[in-house]
């Protein structure tokens, strides 16, 4: 978002606390196993720009499943949560949240989000991607409460903003690394959703550019779930990948399955979300992780100083927003530096990853030479397949 306060933003992604599920006040876990501690914002009080004071803010969050779970997506959301409530000081009152909300069900979601402005919340985030058209409505049933979605692509430039990331970015350097340490050129994708929806292809796409850029030869074999989050679909979809011989499993999914299975099956495996070096330590040869920390602490920041201005927020690996963890010691040599050249690529604009003509599975090509495809294009429009990829039924 283009706050007044994008230098909080700044300041808070490049040293974001990102706390785990321990004690008030302590931290027994970090997304990337290197958070560093950040001091509390000094802006306290609203302003006389409409703020509201810090003590009367109260923060609802709608989340998918139990953070308590400890690995997957709402986890990693709720790591963010507690990072903004210990960089601003929040009590816990302060935070409501609301757990186990299907987002296949839209009832429940406006019954959840309901609770929420009941009790007195006035900035509530949703964080999953089919909370979003009952975000949009209560958003303009109740126009003085600040509403923001995770993942989707709605908003109002008002009161209801959307916030996502670059995730392709790391997806691309992770496909590297599957790349480097493949025997089988197998590599196994448990994909939450099918082609319709473009944060799960992109994804698998990046993944798969990633992977061609070192080794062209393999393939990406994806097994759909349907579902952002059912642990018994992704276990069976894992294992009918680790049945095909792929040696090196990756996962847009929220549990840490396809880890602890490719680790039983003396396989590899690419977490996501958070470190799932702790669920799998002899199989992850890294993570792709979020960072939402920083975002949620300069969000609700803006409520209090008056500065939120209604617009979406699209963080990459310059805002270290997104990234992948550290590389397991039993990377084969010269994973580290063929990440790290990627990487720099990146960063610097000379690797846009979806850059010039693409060829997909079916034998079209996306793209125009000298050209990477726009944000609009990458968040709502990817909807082939790399051509390199091929879905399991």
């Amino acid at each position: 978002m283009k706050w007044k306060g994008r230098r909080l933003l700044a300041m808070a992604l490049t040293g974001i606390l990102l706390a785990g599920c321990g004690a008030a006040g302590q931290v027994d876990d970090y997304a990337t196993n290197e958070g560093s501690t950040q001091e509390a914002s000094t802006k306290t009080t609203g302003t006389e720009s409409g703020g509201i004071s810090k003590d009367k803010i109260k923060v609802g969050v709608l989340h998918l499943s139990d953070p308590a779970e400890g690995s997957g997506y709402t986890y990693t959301h709720d790591l963010g949560i507690q990072a903004m409530q210990q960089n601003l000081g929040l009590s816990d009152e302060q935070i409501d949240r609301k757990i186990n909300v299907d987002d296949s069900d839209k009832e429940a979601t406006e019954k959840a989000i309901q609770e929420c402005v009941d009790d007195g919340c006035n900035i509530i985030f949703t964080t999953s991607w089919g909370y979003m058209d009952a975000t949009e409505e209560m958003a303009e049933k109740y126009p003085d409460i600040y509403f923001a979605h995770g993942t989707g692509y709605k908003s109002n430039g008002k009161n209801f903003v959307n916030y996502f990331g670059r995730i392709y970015q790391a997806r691309y350097l992770s496909g590297i690394v599957a790349g480097m340490n493949t025997k089988t050129n197998k590599l196994g994708y448990v994909a939450a959703m099918d082609s319709s929806n473009s944060e799960v292809t992109g994804g698998i796409d990046a993944f798969a550019l990633g992977v061609y850029s070192v080794k062209p030869e393999a393939k990406i074999y994806v097994k759909v779930t349907n579902s952002w989050f059912d642990p018994d679909a992704e276990k069976a979809a894992a294992q009918t990948l680790l049945n095909m011989d792929c040696d090196v499993v990756t996962q847009h999914c929220d549990t840490e399955y396809p880890q602890t299975m490719a680790q039983e099956k003396g396989v590899y495996g690419i977490g996501y979300n958070s470190d799932m070096s702790k669920n799998a330590p002899d199989a992850c040869l890294c993570s792709v992780i979020w960072n939402w920390g920083a975002y949620y602490t300069a969000a609700v920041q803006s409520v209090i100083d008056g500065t939120w201005d209604g617009s979406n927020y699209y963080g990459g690996m310059n805002e270290n927003l997104v990234g992948i963890t550290s590389l397991a010691d039993f990377c084969t040599d010269g994973t580290q530096e063929a990440v790290d050249t990627a990487k720099e690529d990146i960063l610097s604009g000379k690797n846009g990853v979806f850059d010039g003509v693409i060829e997909t599975n079916t034998g079209e090509t996306v793209g125009e030479e000298g050209k990477t495809l726009d944000d609009a294009t990458i968040t709502g429009g990817i909807n082939w397949y790399f051509k390199t990829v091929e879905v399991v039924e």
